[in-house]
């Protein structure tokens, strides 16, 4: 109540202040082209050299995947939208944090192998089961059959560790892929949250829609017992948009058609 009696009004400073969102960039550059270097491709803007946000030049060992990235900047409008540029995020993210921290990067993706979602299935019900061993078991498989890496697989949330022998023959998997191919790695691996899934894909053993359909098996069925909220739709849409660019990017590395 306020001094007169009458209802008091919300507590102003208990309701947090929402920031304005940041200005975008404007459009800095007019023409946008693509130049061979010794060591590959790079990308220029008004004839010089893009950099990366830690200011490396941003080049790439693949002429279709640098062509890819120049239309991502020419399509540019007056404003730079960031969400639009998918390969140069992850060209950008090679050269600046997978190459100078590789041994970080593949440690932390070997802490995956103890969380991977293939690896916990439901105790029930028997239809969802049954779709997990479907659709999970064969990649699993491959991963043993391919790489000498045999996870072990619990049925409920206690957690499970992998043998030393699977971590390690995990490593010697991970240790042989260019920095390239371990960004699209460890961008699939933090989507699917499936280190099996993410080698899969890299090494086309799945397709990125095959590799988004297995990372959401357990929500799907979901969905389709108790219906899908407007919320969890732009999720699935967003995880599904960030798979598949990983898949037009490894595409583009090997230098075949998107």
């Amino acid at each position: 109540m306020t001094e007169n009696g009458g209802p008091s009004g919300p507590d102003l400073s208990r309701i947090p202040v929402r920031e304005p969102p940041p200005p975008k960039a404007k459009r800095f550059y007019k023409e946008v082209s693509v130049a061979a270097t010794g060591a590959g491709h790079r990308v220029l803007l008004d004839g010089r050299p893009m950099k990366t946000p830690l200011r490396r030049v941003l080049e790439t060992p693949s002429l279709p995947l640098a062509e890819a990235v120049a239309q991502e900047w020419h399509a540019q409008g007056p404003e730079i939208e960031p969400l639009t540029m998918p390969l140069t995020r992850l060209v950008s993210t090679a050269l600046d944090r997978v190459g100078p921290e590789r041994n970080a990067i593949v440690a932390n993706l070997l802490a995956y192998a103890h969380t991977d979602l293939l690896c916990y299935r439901a105790p029930h019900p028997a239809d969802l089961k049954a779709r997990q061993v479907a659709l999970w078991q064969p990649i699993l498989d491959w991963l043993e059959a391919e790489h000498a890496i045999a996870l072990s697989v619990v049925h409920g949330i206690m957690p499970v560790t992998q043998s030393p022998t699977s971590l390690a023959a995990a490593e010697a998997a991970l240790n042989v892929l260019s920095d390239e191919v371990l960004t699209a790695l460890q961008a699939s691996v933090a989507t699917t949250g499936s280190l099996a899934l993410g080698l899969a894909l890299v090494h086309r053993r799945i397709t990125p829609a095959e590799a988004f359909a297995a990372a959401q098996l357990d929500e799907t069925y979901q969905n389709e017992t108790w219906g899908e909220d407007a919320e969890a739709m732009r999720r699935r849409e967003r995880l599904s948009d960030e798979v598949t660019a990983v898949g037009r990017y490894l595409a583009l590395l090997k230098g075949t058609s998107a």
